[in-house]
């Protein structure tokens, strides 16, 4: 009888209300909707009028206005590695993807959303987390921790006694994690990622070139020419930045050896966390692992080279998906599916999280 009303109720709900998935990211924000899949990818980037309080503009129009805008507009990322900075300014950002995802539809239930979080991150960083979700209209949020969300968007088998391992390299953090029986057996959280690449070419072209260039141009050569293998032919690209020494523009060209340079130390230690995590695996697992392979996702998965580096520094083999951007979006898709299976992955209650070391 019970279980006759439970699945009446999950019918019910499905009936009146939406379920989505958000993977709250530094860089970017994806949302992902029951039945439709992804439906927004958006830089989490906010413009806000100074004078007036008032949100000029979100997500990629507001990015444009990075590095352009007068001084009466901020245009803020309301996220610093992979948390909350600035409560408002998210709600505010999180209200308007909640909106556009259910345009034109009338569902009478708030939707039930599902957020992915930093694995290794503070009660109190979940709790603003949850309220931010809740106050920008979500009726039921449930939290997950990214590297798990990223594991059950690559179908990982997280449930069988089998040892997965995920490194998920996002914006403002890498997660890396062990996973079996639908819990993490070691983890480890660095401030190393796709923002840190930035700041490391921005750093490089200042010393070596003299020259002053911004966080979106840093972001653009490291998406076009980015490399941390050699290649078989060189790339290059031309850099427009202000001279130090003159003060006039000036132009030059980068090449993936600067790149590779520019990126070598951050990705050293990417690669030593790695090898920390796999000295305190059991050994069991650990020889699952050997045979199953590393899984890589997120954004920083898509640089060149980084994957197959991983792979000759500790000889496991490392496997990137078709889509590794969308694998925490679209794990938080799957728990929505059948939030009884995966409750156990689930972030229930912030008091019940283990202090932070």
């Amino acid at each position: 009888m019970i279980k006759k009303l439970l699945n009446y109720n999950k019918k019910w709900r499905r009936l009146f209300s939406h379920d989505i998935g958000i993977d709250l990211g530094t860089a970017n924000t994806l949302v992902y909707m029951r039945g439709r899949g992804i439906v927004i990818n958006e830089p989490s980037v906010v413009a806000v009028n100074q004078k007036t309080g008032q949100i000029v503009a979100i997500g990629t129009e507001a990015k444009l206005m990075l590095g352009r805008t007068p001084e009466h507009i901020l245009a803020i990322k309301p996220l610093v590695d992979g948390v909350i900075s600035d409560f408002e300014t998210t709600e505010e950002m999180v209200a308007y993807l909640l909106s556009r995802a259910t345009a034109g539809s009338n569902k009478l239930l708030s939707p039930r959303v599902v957020v992915g979080v930093p694995s290794n991150i503070t009660n109190v960083e979940i709790r603003a987390v949850r309220d931010a979700t809740r106050n920008a209209g979500a009726g039921e949020v449930h939290i997950v921790e990214e590297p798990m969300a990223s594991a059950i968007g690559m179908r990982l088998p997280i449930h069988e006694p089998v040892g997965n391992m995920v490194i998920d390299i996002g914006g403002g953090t890498s997660d890396i994690a062990v996973i079996s029986l639908g819990g993490v057996v070691r983890s480890k959280n660095l401030r190393i990622a796709g923002d840190r690449f930035n700041s490391d070419i921005i750093a490089y072209v200042r010393n070596q070139f003299k020259i002053l260039i911004g966080e979106k141009t840093a972001e653009a050569v490291k998406m076009t020419i980015g490399s941390v293998m050699p290649t078989h032919a060189p790339f290059e690209a031309p850099i427009k930045g202000r001279d130090l020494v003159t003060g006039l523009p000036k132009e030059v060209i980068l090449t993936d050896t600067d790149i590779r340079e520019a990126l070598s130390q951050s990705v050293e230690t990417l690669i030593e966390a790695v090898r920390e995590v796999l000295e305190s695996t059991p050994p069991e697992i650990l020889s699952d692992i050997m045979q199953r392979g590393l899984h890589l996702s997120g954004g920083g998965a898509l640089i060149k080279g980084l994957a197959e580096l991983i792979e000759n520094e500790i000889n496991i083999p490392v496997h990137v998906p078709a889509d590794p951007l969308t694998a925490v979006a679209r794990g938080c898709g799957i728990i929505l599916e059948d939030l009884e299976r995966f409750k156990d992955v689930l972030i229930v209650n912030e008091d019940e999280l283990p202090p932070k070391k």
